[in-house]
């Protein structure tokens, strides 16, 4: 490991690890309040001289869209959007996002963002990677309170679309379709298989000789600390200055 890999952030790590998962892919979309996925999905396409295109709602730079969230959701419909990222309230085993709130619905005491589009998207986009930075118990759970966009269909039901991986503070869950659940993939520094079994609340698989999540080359932390950052910066100035030490001003 190099002297630039061993001072990676863990949110470099998060970075580097969603973007690993979008090399070679088409087109990317980045929905809102995303910026590590959206950082990530920008290092991939600087990494590919372009390739893949990234759409980050809410850009002016990044956005060729004129209709907003429709156009998003028509480019998906076509099946020219290959990867996109939800995140939720909860997440369960069976990939399920809650994205609504907590208790019985309607009568829920807590209330997050709400659903929309979320069940359209994770339909039709092949690649779904869901991402949360809080893995906990209360976030990954058995059983979400409310479906607002179901990991898994029937197979009656036209679906090209679904959850690829979950990525959280913690570690990395590949998804097993064959299974329909999540296999631990990759712990993060510091973590090991007790403390994932300890802030899970979800039954996953658990394969033999799990590694640790590889960290970001230099190549990829000049991009993070560099041309990426700056980018990002243009729709999350906050994260890239708090969070990437990107100052306001160069943004």
């Amino acid at each position: 490991m190099s002297a630039a890999d061993a001072t990676a952030t863990r949110t470099e790590l998060l970075i580097a690890t969603i973007a690993t998962m979008l090399d070679g892919l088409g087109h990317i979309a980045v929905g809102a309040s995303s910026p590590i996925p959206g950082a990530a999905a920008l290092v991939a396409a600087a990494r590919g001289s372009g390739k893949p295109r990234v759409t980050v709602l809410g850009s002016r730079l990044r956005n060729d869209f004129t209709d907003g969230g429709r156009e998003l959701f028509d480019c998906a419909a076509q099946g020219r959007i290959d990867a996109f990222f939800l995140g939720g309230g909860q997440i369960d085993g069976h990939a399920n996002v809650n994205l609504v709130g907590l208790g019985n619905y309607p009568d829920v005491t807590v209330r997050f963002a709400g659903t929309y589009g979320s069940a359209y998207l994770y339909f039709l986009i092949p690649r779904v990677i869901l991402f949360r930075e809080e893995h906990t118990r209360r976030v990954l759970v058995d059983k979400v309170d409310f479906v607002s966009a179901p990991g898994t269909s029937a197979g009656n039901i036209y679906r090209p679309g679904g959850p690829h991986a979950l990525v959280t503070g913690r570690c990395v869950f590949n998804w097993d379709k064959a299974e329909n659940c999540f296999a631990l993939a990759s712990l993060h520094p510091g973590e090991s298989l007790q403390s994932i079994r300890d802030n899970t609340g979800f039954a996953y698989r658990e394969p033999a000789g799990v590694g640790e999540t590889l960290p970001p080359d230099a190549q990829t932390l000049a991009l993070i600390r560099g041309e990426v950052g700056v980018q990002i910066a243009e729709v999350y100035p906050k994260f890239a200055s708090a969070i990437l030490g990107i100052a306001a001003a160069t943004a």
